[in-house]
């Protein structure tokens, strides 16, 4: 892919003029192949039959919800391309939201109301983002750590760490956190 313009987004939400306003503002921005989807499984449908560069999908959606269809595409094992960029697009960002769409395996998180300059910045981080694929247990998607130093020198983050976690350390989103 050498420009915007080449790229194939796939917007899937159940709300039409949603659809429409993320649809006008990706094309705005450049990017002029643009396929839609009502449902999860029009959007398996789309992804099937033409290569798509990047996933746009709303959190609620009914019959199937924008986590649920995030997991699907990560780890079915017909899905048409788990390494897929996924942006959640939601009004609900408290942290547990966020954890458990960044636990689902999206690429990215586009709170509403939304501006076409976050959108685009989620757009550009999605698709430069070289984040390893991880697979464990029942999740596969973007290494959930970022900004990670190559020389870390801080605490152990996992129990099963070297040495064990400490006490004192916690993950951003940890519970722990919020007590």
């Amino acid at each position: 892919m050498t420009s915007l313009s080449d790229m194939h987004v796939l917007i899937v939400d159940d709300n039409q003029q949603m659809r429409l306003l993320l649809r006008c503002m990706v094309r705005a921005g450049g990017i002029i192949h643009i396929s839609e989807a009502a449902t999860a499984a029009e959007a398996f449908d789309i992804m099937r039959t033409a290569p798509v560069d990047l996933v746009l999908v709303d959190w609620k959606m009914r019959p199937i919800d924008g986590i649920t269809f995030t997991r699907m595409a990560r780890n079915d094992h017909d899905a048409p391309n788990p390494y897929i960029p996924i942006l959640m697009v939601t009004a609900h960002t408290e942290v547990s939201r966020v954890a458990a769409a960044r636990d689902a395996g999206v690429s990215g998180f586009v709170k509403k109301p939304i501006s076409s300059r976050l959108l685009f910045e989620r757009i550009s981080s999605a698709l430069t983002d070289e984040r390893m694929f991880i697979r464990s247990g029942d999740f596969f998607g973007p290494d959930r750590r970022r900004d990670q130093q190559a020389g870390y020198a801080g605490p152990f983050r996992r129990v099963t760490d070297k040495g064990g976690a400490r006490a004192e350390t916690f993950i951003i989103d940890d519970e722990r956190r919020r007590a």
